[in-house]
């Protein structure tokens, strides 16, 4: 044995000697220092106990000591440092935390000048599947009694009711917490998730100590549903710590309630070098409350948070807010001019001028801040102030000084034309903005160039945390689909929030062109989700879903009015009206977040219930009853009719866009299977793949998986000779090359071949274009698919089309350009506006139900009520369809179909508009009985009849009139006789304007209420 090995041994020897009577002070030492509830959560980790007893005053010379490190535990001991709690953190933000616990000793280590600090983390998770199918659980009755009489007697107002399912969530996440602590614990975690839930998924509280002595602690409860991933508790400290508050314990857990996650925290602080406790109401706990409500908009990764809010720069709520700015100004300036107004040109610009940046937010502040005297004269000083600062603003480079002044001259266009917002509620998940579309018109024409001409009615702008969106509505009454674009990666986000703004303008335009048949004009809602790094689906899902909730919240919030104005007293209202707005779900929108939109509208009081939103279970599923396709089928069989072919009856070939798992896709597949038995189907196309028939794909091959799977499900066996599928999900490498899988059909059996990348692309983006086809239906795929660059691939060399016609079952599949290419081609196009609105003159039609029937008489009428809904369906779009080849024909094909589709929608719409003012201003009509006539047409039959006839009144007032207009409107248009009308505008002129001629004829004012109307739809003054 060497010298040195025997000096060690030596040493450790002495150690061993020394150390069974020093480990035994430090328990002893332990016992004094630490909590009591320290040694309760610390019951079943005595080896962990011993660990830190032996090497307790190792830290004096280690930096931690780890006295547990197994797969699902880490138990840490440091010396109480700024920065500790911190570090360990930071290396722990990978990692799902289901249980966190931090206590600090009362006093110094032996030894030392610092205070022990434990931290313990749990890393137990459980799947939200396995909650939510988790089978009953059998709670050892002692147990629940002593959470109950603990709930009775120290929180009253919990509702007993939810005892039971509350106490079985935490049971299943975490049994043992529930054994071990004792019942006043479990209580107040129980209390704290119950009000977490009935407020809307944030809550915060703090409760007093029972000894109130020099050392005491307030206890601050802190509940998130949902809340962000991995680094929420970081942040959740930084708060306490930027606002100088010492937090002397900690017991946090997250728990999954079968959707997603629920943080329940429980933390002791004191105000460093103060006192005074914390105390509810106090100007010290509205600042804690902002803070860290504020969390679930501000993220850690932004550089605002980064270099303003830790360097104490900005408050967390003005960092939130210039975000917001950004994401305005780089999405209102960068549609058009992407470059020069990139999102990354874009916060350099707020990055590098923090001053600006604050001017702004007290320019925000005196507009919107509840409470403020003179706010008016203060407003108008800021704002004059502002506009100053801006326009002088100079650093000497012309270039970047005109980009950056038009960045923040956008910005006080925001705030100039805000009308209502909620930033200033505080239990938000994100933040929305009313403004007055008038703000396009203060942006230099550039900015617009790319946009329809016309303005519409609101624009409302949502922030949050992973995502920014609009709601463009161009109707006063509108109603559109909600659609949320999720990205994988920072570049994909930049890139669609650039042309974001233009996406949901036009596809709001395009709506209002649809939606003509209905009392709602049109509108849409489209939001941009950031889920970089998420790989796994079920953290995708839950961002999403923490982004739908927070932005319908955030959109009742300023929407749920009384008398016109905003009910919560926090929302500054300049425009002060109700707003009836109604969503649909549209990409990205799931079954349980339509339910959750629906029950949150109704509990908060918003002036259409659950009729917010379509599609619901008290509602007309569209998948389920394929009312979209029902309008694309009807279109399909008029066009195609026109063409020569029944398709009914003759043989045609078609091809689609969209799987066959899909809503529109799918149900116009199911349709022609059941309807057009010679449907010879060629090409399906999906982001699953493509299959490729040149005899037509086997109908009963097709109808196993319509409406169940995607097209990669079809069997390849089934296909005829020449036939194949590519799959985009079934690859495999060779080396450093990715192929793809090809199925051909040789008539021989089935070839399994493998493509290159390169090949698979080239193969797949040509198909769409090279199949030759009578019929092209688009029923799925991104907007602007087929554009100014590729629409000649429709025509072969010899100028011939590879389709005949196309019918549009997807949105914007088409630009404007191409269609008027294709058209003057010889390609017939029935567009989306007209091809496609089945589906949302369905969802009218359900929002009239629940505002008429209750939940119960409409389940139970359910299927009669949709046939109702069905048959107006199919005669809605044959009306429109049959009218536009008329009016073709009548013009001498001088205007192609696509310009007779929107002169149509340009007509009812204007008849609307004139009419809807017309009620609004005589609401008195609507009690007369020809006008409720008109009003019973426009129903469903089963609403006409006596026991539902009478309830017209359930209709708000708006809504009555509306459905005047718009019944009186369509009803001109395809029923009416242009001549006939001509002829009788011309008599309204004449009796108008030279009565006085003739005593005997009647004033206008002296007419029959109806013919007053007509006056209004036919030009004339009443």
């Amino acid at each position: 044995m060497c010298a040195a090995e025997t000096n060690v041994l030596a040493a450790v020897d002495r150690l061993i000697g020394a150390n069974e009577g020093c480990t035994r002070d430090n328990l002893a030492w332990l016992q004094g220092q630490m909590d009591s509830y320290f040694f309760i959560t610390m019951q079943e980790e005595a080896e962990a106990v011993h660990a830190l007893a032996v090497g307790l005053r190792t830290l004096a010379h280690n930096q931690k000591l780890t006295v547990a490190d197994r797969a699902k535990t880490l138990i840490l001991a440091r010396l109480n440092q700024p920065g500790s709690l911190y570090d360990t953190l930071r290396t722990l933000q990978e990692r799902d935390i289901s249980y966190a616990e931090f206590t600090h000793s009362s006093g110094q280590v032996p030894g030392l000048e610092q205070g022990l600090e434990v931290q313990r983390f749990d890393f137990d998770r459980k799947e939200h599947g396995e909650i939510a199918n988790a089978p009953a659980v059998v709670i050892p009755p002692a147990i629940r009694e002593g959470i109950a009489q603990a709930l009775q007697s120290r929180y009253p107002l919990f509702d007993m009711n939810q005892l039971d399912p509350l106490l079985r969530l935490l049971w299943l996440n975490n049994e043992q917490y529930v054994r071990i602590s004792p019942p006043n614990r479990v209580a107040q975690i129980l209390w704290v998730f119950q009000e977490g839930n009935r407020q809307g998924g944030i809550f915060l509280d703090v409760e007093q100590p029972e000894d109130q002595g020099p050392n005491a602690e307030t206890r601050v409860l802190f509940a998130v549903g949902n809340p962000p991933q991995n680094d929420f508790l970081l942040q959740t400290m930084e708060v306490f710590n930027r606002l100088d508050f010492g937090v002397k314990r900690a017991y946090c857990l997250t728990i999954s309630n079968g959707v997603h996650p629920y943080f329940l925290g429980t933390f002791y602080v004191r105000k460093r070098g103060d006192a005074a406790l914390l105390s509810k109401g106090s100007e010290l706990f509205d600042r804690l409350q902002m803070e860290l409500y504020n969390t679930q908009i501000l993220s850690t990764a932004s550089m605002a948070y980064r270099r303003f809010v830790t360097t104490q720069v900005m408050t967390g709520e003005e960092a939130s807010l210039v975000n917001a700015f950004i994401a305005f100004c780089h999405t209102n300036l960068a549609h058009h001019h992407p470059d020069p107004f990139s999102h990354e040109e874009v916060r350099l610009a707020f990055h590098s001028h923090p001053d600006i940046a604050l001017q702004l937010t007290k320019l925000f502040r005196t507009r919107f801040q509840p409470g403020i005297s003179l706010r008016e004269e203060f407003y108008k000083k800021t704002l004059e102030e502002t506009v100053r600062f801006i326009e002088s603003y100079n650093t000497g480079h012309r270039y970047i000084d005109d980009l950056r002044r038009s960045i923040f001259r956008c910005a006080i266009a925001f705030i100039r034309n805000t009308l209502k917002t909620n930033f200033y509620v505080r239990e938000k998940h994100a933040l929305a903005f009313r403004l007055d579309p008038a703000y396009l018109a203060e942006l230099a024409p550039e900015f617009t160039a790319d946009l329809p001409p016309e303005i519409p009615f609101r624009i409302t702008f949502f922030f949050g945390r992973y995502g920014c969106g609009y709601h463009i509505g161009f109707s006063d009454i509108a109603r559109g689909g909600w659609r949320t674009i999720i990205t994988k990666n920072r570049d994909d986000y930049v890139t669609s929030a650039s042309t974001l703004f233009r996406e949901v303008y036009v596809l709001a335009h395009t709506q209002h062109l649809k939606n003509k048949d209905i009392y709602e004009g049109g509108s849409k809602m489209v939001v941009v989700l950031d889920a970089a790094r998420l790989e796994a689906h079920d953290l995708s899902t839950q961002r999403l879903y923490k982004l739908q909730f927070g932005f319908i919240n955030a959109f009742l919030d300023i929407f749920v009015t009384d008398g016109g104005r905003a009910r919560d007293p926090r929302v500054v209202d300049y425009y002060g009206e109700d707003e009836p707005i109604e969503i649909g779900p549209d990409e990205n929108m799931h079954d349980v977040m339509i339910e959750m939109i629906a029950r949150q509208s109704l509990k908060r009081g918003y002036l259409l219930g659950i009729g917010l939103i379509s599609s619901k279970r008290v509602g007309i599923n569209h998948k389920e009853y394929g009312v979209t396709s029902t309008g694309v089928m009807q279109f399909a069989e008029t066009t195609m009719r026109e063409l020569g072919v029944d398709i009914r009856r003759d043989r045609f070939s078609v091809k689609l866009t969209g799987g066959p798992s899909g809503d529109v896709a799918g149900n116009a597949l199911r349709i022609m299977l059941e309807r057009s038995p010679q449907a010879c189907i060629k090409l399906i196309l999906d982001g699953s793949g493509a299959i490729f028939d040149p005899e037509g794909m086997d109908h009963e091959e097709l109808a196993r998986i319509v409406l169940k799977e995607d097209l990669d499900a079809f069997n390849p066996a089934r296909l005829h000779p020449g036939g194949f599928i590519l799959y985009r999900n079934q690859r495999r490498t060779d080396g450093l090359r990715e192929l793809f899988k090809r199925a051909v059909s040789t008539g021989l059996g089935v070839e399994e071949q493998w493509v290159t990348t390169d090949q698979f692309h080239r193969e797949f983006g040509n198909l769409l274009f090279s199949v030759p086809t009578d019929l092209f239906i688009p029923a799925g795929g991104r907007p602007e698919t087929i554009d100014g660059e590729n629409w000649a691939r429709f025509f072969r060399e010899d100028g011939t089309p590879t389709t005949r016609a196309i019918v549009e079952g997807a949105n914007s599949f088409i630009t404007p350009e191409a269609r008027t290419q294709m058209q003057r081609r010889g390609i017939v196009i029935m567009r989306d506006a007209s091809a496609n609105k089945c589906g949302v003159i369905s969802s009218s039609y359900e929002i009239i139900a629940n505002l008429m029937l209750s939940e119960e008489e409409f389940l139970q009428h359910k299927e009669r009520y949709v046939a109702d809904v069905l048959q107006i369906l199919e005669q809605r779009a044959r009306d429109e369809a049959q009218l536009i080849f008329r009016r073709h024909r009548e013009a001498g094909s001088s205007f192609t179909y696509t310009e007779i589709s929107e002169a149509i929608s340009h007509e009812i719409n204007g008849h609307y508009a004139r009419l809807f003012s017309f009620f609004q201003r005589n609401p008195e009509l609507c009690d007369e009985q020809t006008f409720q006539q008109a009003i019973l047409a426009h129903l469903p039959a089963m609403l006409r009849e006596p026991e539902y006839r009478t309830r017209l009144d359930r209709l708000p007032a708006k809504c009555r009139y509306a459905i005047l207009a718009a019944e009186i409107a369509s009803s001109l248009v395809y029923r009416g006789d242009q001549e006939a009308d001509f002829k009788e505008m011309i008599k309204g002129h004449l009796l108008r304007n030279f009565a006085a001629l003739d005593k005997a004829l009647p004033t206008t004012s002296q007419l029959p209420a109806t013919e007053q109307v007509t006056r209004v739809y036919q030009g004339g003054a009443t």
